[in-house]
């Protein structure tokens, strides 16, 4: 079925499909290493490239290629790149991009591996970087030199919940001929599409809301165009970081069901965030769909919803936020975020923790700084659990 045309819900199930010699209703596991050549020729023209086909899981694969043409229609991209994680697919984003001598921007505030191995591995490599609040545009300006080539953005960022405006970026980044991608991993494709705000390549960590059961590791990259969706292909194969084909066949049956899950997290998101602003225990609170936050406008123009992803901090710093989170009974203890179920962390002393504390600091990664990703559990529970908790403080 063509699906280009349909709705967003109708992609979710039925893009990327293709139809089997035996007729299967989803794309099947092709658990295989190899797939054999008609004959020499044949072996020739498809390491040529002058014929579509499969030769080696690494490079490709019928289940894996189903759900990357899935994923380069939910972003409305020219073509998608499965990864075995999401730190796979940003180490071959920078890789793919940068070389010695080049120059980034980034988040401050985005997930912490992210910008670590940009801080170490490729910094020996003779990467140069800055980390700043790229919600301010005049900053992000400031900061470009003759040598940038890259601007790499969280929106929202992890865990701050910080906007930025992806298609200010956009325009500013292309009057200097810099490429921008973008961590979509908080919002989903169902939330935000930052292709069709200017950015050239969309990243996200299908861990995460896309397959959204917390049962699977796995990253994406999703190219505007053919020729940045090339460079970062060969990267991907070259560095081995493919997916298997079960983990692809298992993100293709969560992602059917994204639109579902992150509208009713969504909804429970907001009476969560509601509750925590009226509590006496919370400092703050960051959360989209608050009125109360500061880019509250800004939401609402890029984002279809205010997602599933609050951060917030308690009255009583680091000590009071181990007190809560050792005292949840519904709600997780862990990291990562994006499943039906609630998840709650500590990001200074767990998914952060990589970062130096000037660092974490200079990002407003505070040390009393609580995640939470909210699941689709009945959301009276889950207040209620949360209740309990701080009641314990």
């Amino acid at each position: 079925m063509n699906t280009k045309n349909k709705g967003f819900e109708t992609k979710l199930v039925h893009a990327g499909d293709f139809n089997d010699q035996f007729g299967a209703a989803v794309p099947p596991i092709y658990q295989t290493s190899t797939f054999a050549f008609k004959n020499a020729d044949h072996g020739a023209r498809l390491f040529a490239g002058k014929e579509k086909g499969f030769i080696y899981t690494r490079i490709n694969n019928p289940t894996i290629e189903a759900l990357e043409n899935k994923l380069a229609e939910l972003e409305n991209g020219f073509g998608g790149i499965a990864f075995a994680s999401g730190m796979g697919a940003v180490s071959a984003l920078y890789a793919a991009l940068l070389k010695q001598g080049d120059h980034m921007i980034g988040s401050a505030a985005m997930y912490g591996p992210s910008r670590s191995i940009m801080e170490t591995f490729f910094k020996d490599f003779g990467v140069e970087s800055t980390f700043l609040d790229t919600s301010d545009l005049q900053a992000v300006e400031n900061a470009i030199q003759s040598n940038t080539k890259l601007i790499y953005i969280e929106t929202p960022t992890n865990p701050t919940m910080v906007l930025t405006d992806i298609e200010a970026i956009s325009k500013l980044a292309h009057q200097h001929n810099i490429l921008v991608g973008v961590d979509n991993t908080f919002a989903s494709p169902y939330l935000q599409n930052p292709l069709n705000m200017g950015a050239d390549i969309v990243l996200h960590s299908l861990t995460k809301f896309i397959n959204g059961h917390a049962d699977i590791v796995g990253g994406a990259l999703i190219a505007k165009d053919e020729e940045i969706y090339k460079r970062l292909r060969k990267a991907m194969t070259y560095f081995g970081a493919n997916m298997d084909p079960h983990q692809a066949y298992m993100v293709i049956r969560g992602v059917k069901t994204l639109s579902l899950r992150v509208e009713r997290a969504s909804e429970n998101a907001m009476k969560v965030a509601e509750f925590l602003e009226n509590h006496p225990k919370i400092a703050w609170v960051k959360y989209p769909g608050l009125e109360s936050y500061p880019q509250y406008e800004l939401a609402k123009k890029q984002m279809k919803l205010p997602g599933a992803m609050i951060s917030f901090e308690i009255k009583g710093g680091l000590e009071a936020g181990k007190t809560l989170m050792n005292n949840v009974k519904l709600s997780l203890l862990a990291v990562s975020l994006g499943g039906i179920e609630s998840l709650i962390q500590h990001p200074a002393s767990m998914t952060h923790a990589s970062m130096s504390k000037e660092a974490r600091e200079a990002a407003n990664i505070t040390d009393g700084l609580v995640r939470f990703s909210v699941g689709i559990e009945n959301v009276e529970d889950i207040i209620e659990d949360l209740d309990q908790a701080l009641g314990m403080i």
